[in-house]
This record gives C-alpha cells, structure tokens and sequence, in this order.
C-alpha cells in the first residue's frame, strides 16, 4: 500500500472534568467511564491522575479527573494540578474539552471557577449537579438566564439518581462545548502592556492566560529556570502585587455573578426547619464521642471481617506452596518458588481485605458528607502538630496497619501536611506489632494486679500503644519546624448535605485502592521478599554443605524419635550461617549496646518482611521450629535462653524492654516502605523515614537498656 493511502490513527478527544469539591463530580467521572479507569501521577507532584475512557456510539473519549479545587489560585496542590493541565503552555497537551460540575445550591461560588475557565478560552460545558437537592430546598434555577449570561451550554443533572448522564454522554458525542471570547476584562487588574509582554515571551493568545502565567509562573517547577526568572523579574520591575490583584479581581468576578444569580436563581421559603444533627455531631464533647464510638465500631468491623478473608488468603497461598513445592522436584528453582515468590505474592494479597474494607469504610462517610464533620472536628487539635484534620484517620487506621493509613493520607491537599501525615503514621502501633509485644511482655511482666483492678501486663501494653502516640506528636512538631513550603496552609471545608452513600461509587473506590496497592507496592514488596529468601537460604557454600554433611551423618545413625531435633538444629545453623546469619554476626557489635546478641540481630534483620516475623524467627533460631504450637513453649524456651559473656538471662527485663521499645519505634516493615514510595512518587522520603525512625528506636532502646540494666 502507498504512504499516503495508509489512515492516520485518529486521537480520542480529551475531556477533562473539574468542580468544588463535593459536588459529584467523581460520581458522574465513574459512571462515565466504569472500570475502564487507570490511576498514575502527575510529574512533580503527588496527587494521583485519574484517566479513563468512555465508549459512545462506536466513539472513544478519554476522560480526565482534575482534583477538586475552588479556584485557579494555584495555593495547594490540587490547584496547582487544575492549572497545570487547563493553563498547558502546548496546545497538544491540553483537554479538547472541559466539563465544569457546580453544585446547584452553591450556584456562585461554582460560577466563580467557571467564568475563569471562560477566560482561559477553554471550550467548556457546565453540569448543575444535585439538582434534586435543590429541589428539595425549594431552588428553582433559570438556566436559560445562565446561558444568556455565559455563553455555554448548560445541563441538569442528579449523577446520584443516574438522571441526566445520558446528556452528558451526548453532549460529549457532539462535543456541544462553546468558547466565549471573555467574562471579565483581565486589563482591569493588571495592566495591557504587562501583558503583551507576557504573550509575547509565551507565544500566548489570550490575555487571561498571560495573567495567570504572571501569578504561577515563577512557581511552576515544569516551566524553564530562565522562564522563571525572567517572570520573577517582570514582577519585581512592575511592583506587580499578587495578593492585590487578586483580590481585585474577585470583586470584579463576583459582582458580575451576583447580578447573574439574582436573575436565574428562585428561592421560596422553606417551611421544614433544617436539621438539629450538626448540633450533636459536631458537640465539643459528644462530637468526639461519636466519632470515637464510630472509629471503634470501624476497626472492630475490619478486625472481625477482615481475619476471615486474610486467614483464608493465608491458607490458600501455604496450600498452594505446598503443592507447587510436591509437583517440583527439590531444588533451588523450587524453594525459590515455594519459599520466595508466593509467599512474597501472598504478602501482598493479603493486606487487600483490610485495605479494601477500611477504605469502603471511609468512602461511605465521605459520601455521607460525616467526613467533612469529622476534619472540622479534629483540625484545631491536629494543627499545632503541623497536621491537618484530615490526619486523623491516616493515625487511627495505622493502629490497624499502616499501609491503608498511609494511602489514606492523599486525602490532605496541603503537601506539608501530607508528606508529616505519611512520615509519621507508622510511628502509630499497628497489629504487626503485637505479637512481639505480647510474647515479650509475658517474659517480663508478671500477671498480677495493682491497685486491686488494673492488670500490670494491660498497663504495659497500653504504655507501648501511647508511647507511639508520643512519637507521631514529637515527629510532627520537629518536622513542622524543619520542613519549609511556600503553600498556605488553611482548613477551607464545606459541610456538605447528609445522603445515602452511593454504593457503586463506594465499590469503585475500594477496588482502585485494591489495585493501585497491588500494583504499585506489590512489586516492590515481592522484590524485597525474594531478597530476604536468597540472603537467608545462602551463605559461604563451604560453611552450608559441611552443616549439611553432618547432618546427614547424624540422621543416618538417628533414632525416628531424635531426627525432629536433628532437623531443627540443621535450620538453625544453617540460619546462623547463612549471608542473612552473617549480617546478624556483622551487627552484633553495633546492637551489642542495646542488649542484643547476634541471634536476635538475624531477627531484626528477617523481620523487615514483616514485624511478626520476630517471633517465628527467633523460634527457628533456638530450634524450636516455626510450626510451634503452643505459644506459652517459646517463652520457655526464650526464658532458658543465657548469654555465655554474662551468664545472665539474655532476655531479661533490660533487653525485653529495649525490644519492645525498639520496634514500637523502627520501620520494620517492607510493606510500608513501599507504600510511602507509592505515595509520595519517589524514594527519597521513605528512606529518610526509615532512616529516622531506625536512629530514634536505636537511640530509645539504647536509653531504656542503659537505665534498666
């Protein structure tokens, strides 16, 4: 076939979809493109970019949801998000279209993001969603009046009761967008000539897009270095004040909008009084009562719900490891298998019950409109810390596990705010830990009573749980302090209408968490997995075939009685000497101080696949074997356990304490780390993290060692 017969591939149009928060805009995102939706990032920044497409009468439309945001002041980074993909320096890269979602009862504070969509020259379409709310508040808006005013279609819509969407379908299939020359006369603000000069550097045709280069120009990291400067100079050289101009142009915008609104917007007097629900809700003592009593009703639901899904998840990927292990011969190929990459895809698949359940959870009181309750709530408690009231339920989930805790965190528009939030939410007790504590606890601790009622073990425990608390607080303060950001920080939140959650919404939310951890952390955590299994089944080949040699002897002249011990004994030289053996060797002299002895610091080293790892670690270690059933065994036999140096018990109260106090502090968990590396686009912060939290366990337990023993 000749070149020129050969058809050019046609490029989907691009819609993207921007509005406020909370006016149903990823509702309508989700029922127009279903599960046809993949999740990346933008470049620089950590919010996530949600794409997807929509199939119409044989057409493709890729459709883009755009953060919510209130205005193109780029002040977080939503906003510098909405800015960046509308205000495209290239035309290619650009939305063909823009479909602006306002809420029908919040008319003009909708209108003020839309008209400078206008400005920009956008081509652009407005959805009035909630419209049955407004009806039910007696609103009747007269969107012939809009259309006179703006210039663009207009469409009514309730995208919860699924009435209006296909409109909107069709209004896209006809790409029924209009482009109005201009809203407001950016001049009145900023003067011509500044402009021009502005359009002129940037080969810009529309002067509002000038004026927006001037405000976030010299902020935008994906504009050139000299582009920047040279804009920071025109500022400097016209005594241009940002804060100013834009102050002025709101009075302008708005004044125009409210005479539009008077005009299109009928309101009668509605008879029903309003609710008394906030009264109690947000009650500075009952408010947080209840979202107490509903963080516990939570957690409980996810402990009780989750554990049977996660113990047969368990199951399924031991069984399956079994049987991969009997259908391959023996061999390195099938210990890598059997011991490294399935039970490596097991520690991935089973966080996604928990995951999923607790992030079902925290959509149904976001689409409830509680969670904006709940942020105004804690927002004058959490800020002097340097977080944000949307911190909170990152810290209770990670009392659960930090992974879903830290996801949680995306929720917090300020990045200050956020990057503290995932810093400090693995500080937070998690149920990993545990095991760790109460095995130790039972080593040290007596079982006894004080004060006639309060168990002294419950007391202990309790400390460790607060004593994380402790370190979110200090954390947080430190980082406030040393982190530096040019973003404002400020709680701007609507208390939204109280409605029946949508469901479909809900489901979609809990399976794009599922995949984005599986997808994203799963490679990192299978990764680290078959590290841990290649460093802990080798070491010095000469060192493992003469263990192995005499172990073959010694089960040769063996009784059947004496080969379960044999074994052990074999697993447990083998651990000592193998590469992940040698690390612990390597460490003592450095762990030596805390208390700790090479033994233990295999288990350090093992239980950075999982915290609970410690106790099957240490278990193999003194031969007990992993298997181990009664639990009550292991500290018997960690109580038999005496330092040759010393002769005293190497897990006295001085190291049991240091222990615990250890992991109560340090990462110690592959899991998270990847998750951190998901969430903030890099790896720079979770191994600062990782670093900070090992040197502040190392130095706490080295404090409770040395003052204890």
């Amino acid at each position: 076939m000749p070149e020129s017969t050969i058809p050019s591939q046609v490029k989907s149009p691009k819609i993207a979809i921007i509005g406020n928060p909370n006016v149903g805009k990823s509702t309508i995102f989700n029922q127009l493109t279903g599960l046809n939706q993949k999740i990346g990032n933008y470049p620089g920044v950590t919010v996530d970019k949600r794409t997807g497409s929509m199939e119409y009468h044989g057409s493709n439309y890729e459709i883009i949801d755009l953060p919510g945001t209130y205005s193109l002041y780029p002040n977080s980074e939503d906003e510098i998000i909405a800015h960046r993909v509308l205000n495209q320096l290239s035309e290619d890269e650009k939305p063909d279209f823009v479909l602006m979602v306002i809420d029908s009862c919040q008319l003009s504070r909708g209108l003020f993001l839309a008209t400078q969509l206008i400005d920009l020259g956008l081509n652009l379409a407005l959805v009035l969603n909630m419209a049955d709310i407004a009806t039910r508040k007696n609103i009747a808006i007269k969107t012939f009046e809009i259309f006179k005013a703006l210039g663009v279609p207009i469409l009514s819509t309730d995208a919860r009761g699924e009435k209006g969407l296909d409109q909107i379908r069709e209004l896209i299939h006809q790409q029924n967008f209009s482009k109005k020359s201009s809203f407001i006369t950016i001049e009145e603000v900023v003067s011509g000539t500044l402009l021009n000069e502005v359009k002129e550097k940037f080969e810009f045709t529309n002067s509002y897009q000038a004026y927006q280069m001037l405000r976030f120009g010299e902020k935008d990291k994906s504009i050139s270095l000299e582009s920047r400067s040279w804009i920071k100079a025109k500022l400097e050289e016209n005594k241009f004040d940002l804060e100013k101009a834009q102050l002025e142009e709101t009075k302008i915008r708005y004044r125009i909008i409210t005479s539009i609104v008077e005009k299109a917007v009928v309101k009668t007097p509605d008879v029903k009084k309003e609710s008394g629900i906030d009264k109690i809700l947000l009650h500075p003592v009952f408010g947080y009562l209840i979202f107490g009593g509903i963080l516990l009703i939570i957690f409980q639901a996810i402990f009780a719900w989750a554990s049977v899904p996660m113990d047969l998840i368990d199951g399924f990927f031991a069984e399956l490891a079994g049987s991969v292990s009997d259908l391959l011969p023996s061999g390195p190929l099938s210990s890598l298998i059997t011991e490294g990459i399935i039970p490596g895809i097991g520690g991935v698949v089973i966080f996604i019950p928990q995951i999923a359940m607790l992030f079902g959870f925290l959509a149904i009181l976001e689409d409830t409109g509680y969670m904006s309750r709940v942020v105004f709530l804690m927002d004058r408690w959490m800020r002097p810390f340097g977080l944000h009231g949307k911190s909170i339920v990152p810290l209770v989930s990670g009392v659960a596990c930090a992974i879903p805790g830290v996801m949680a965190a995306r929720n917090i528009g300020n990045w200050k705010e956020k990057i503290i939030t995932i810093m400090v939410t693995p500080l937070m007790s998690c149920s990993a830990r545990l095991p760790v504590y109460v095995i130790l606890i039972g080593l040290v601790v007596p079982n006894e009573l004080v004060l006639g009622f309060v168990n002294l073990q419950a007391l202990a425990l309790l400390s460790l749980y607060l004593l994380g608390v402790i370190g979110v607080l200090f954390t947080a303060l430190l980082l406030k302090n040393i982190l530096k950001t040019e973003e404002k920080s400020f709680l701007m939140v609507e208390l939204p209408t109280y409605r029946a959650p949508r469901w479909l919404d809900v489901l979609m939310t809990m399976y794009n968490k599922s995949k984005t951890f599986v997808f994203e952390a799963g490679k990192v955590i299978l990764a680290i997995s078959v590290i841990l299994w290649v460093l802990a089944s080798y070491g010095p080949p000469e060192r493992m075939d003469a263990i192995r040699a005499e172990s073959e002897v010694k089960l040769s002249q063996a009784s059947p009685e004496e080969i379960p011990a044999i074994e052990n004994e074999t697993s447990s030289l083998l651990l000592e000497n193998s590469f992940i053996g040698i690390m612990g060797r390597a460490i003592e002299p450095v762990i030596r101080p805390l208390g700790y002895d090479w033994k233990i610091g295999i288990a350090l080293i093992a239980s950075f696949a999982a915290r609970e790892v410690f106790v099957s670690t240490i278990a193999t270690i003194y031969s007990i074997g992993a298997d181990t059933e009664d639990e009550l065994t292991i500290r018997q036999k960690l109580n038999q356990q005496i330092n040759p140096t010393t002769g005293d018990k190497v897990y006295n109260k001085a190291t049991a304490f240091s222990l615990m106090v250890f992991y109560a502090f340090a990462m110690q968990c592959m899991s998270t780390v990847a998750v951190v590396y998901r969430e903030t686009k890099g790896w720079k912060w979770p191994l600062i993290q990782t670093a900070y939290m090992t040197v502040l366990a190392y130095f706490s337990a080295l404090l409770v060692y040395q003052i204890l023993s």
